[in-house]
């Protein structure tokens, strides 16, 4: 690798912006694309490009289709799982989203409920929610979910999620809770497309009741969104 492309990388993954080492494996000759700007010796199509793109998006390393001698290594910045409100669910959420791999952030601006002895291994924010968003800037690698059942924490941080690339959105409550949710957002000018980002009630239908189980519906339904698993394909193998 030459030292251009190696520099290039490693500022890539300390500033955590995804990264694609594109190689041919007849020669040698490589190139990094990163934010779509790309460095090295190695000429690639428009079509090519794209291709490198989609495994960036699909976070899937490995040879480029149609191309058996370009091999892409896809370097994504971490998984991150923002969590709005620190609850009995969030408590239980926490821990299995580290196993899963993702950097968590607990944000509730009430010390009582965030704080280090209900949650000792993981970053509190105790700024508002919406203050909280803007300055972590959900991304496509970023999964949000907002579980305080209180409209003055939730609804400022959907409201600026949702104009984010944030892949999934989750928000906790019943069909009615929901629907008032809509009614309010839409009122202060969320359109219809961005409300229908957000999976309420959360999780997938499992018949969970505990603050536990319903943080594995959770993490559940996050993994069915980041790998884009329909439903129908999931409940076809379930059969």
């Amino acid at each position: 690798m030459k030292r251009q492309i190696l520099d290039r990388l490693q500022q890539a993954r300390a500033d955590k912006r995804p990264a694609a080492l594109v190689t041919d494996l007849t020669d040698g000759r490589q190139l990094l694309q990163v934010d779509g700007k790309t460095t090295g010796d190695l000429p690639l199509t428009a079509a090519q490009l794209a291709d490198v793109a989609g495994a960036v998006s699909a976070d899937r390393s490995g040879p480029l289709p149609e191309y058996s001698n370009l091999f892409v290594h896809v370097y994504n910045p971490p998984l991150r799982l923002l969590i709005v409100g620190a609850v009995h669910i969030s408590q239980a959420l926490v821990p299995m989203a580290q196993i899963a791999g993702y950097e968590v952030v607990v944000i509730d601006p009430r010390k009582a409920w965030a704080n280090a002895e209900r949650f000792p291994s993981v970053r509190l924010v105790d700024d508002w929610p919406d203050e909280a968003m803007e300055a972590l800037a959900p991304d496509h690698r970023s999964a949000v979910v907002v579980l305080t059942h209180d409209p003055k924490l939730d609804d400022p941080a959907l409201r600026v999620v949702l104009k984010t690339t944030a892949f999934y959105v989750g928000a906790l409550g019943s069909r009615k809770t929901h629907a008032r949710r809509v009614e309010r957002l839409s009122d202060e000018g969320v359109s219809v497309e961005a409300l229908a980002r957000i999976h309420a009630p959360i999780g997938l239908a499992i018949g969970a009741k505990s603050p536990a189980e319903i943080a594995v519906s959770i993490m559940a339904e996050i993994t069915q969104v980041l790998h884009r698993v329909p439903p129908l394909v999931r409940q076809e193998a379930a059969e």
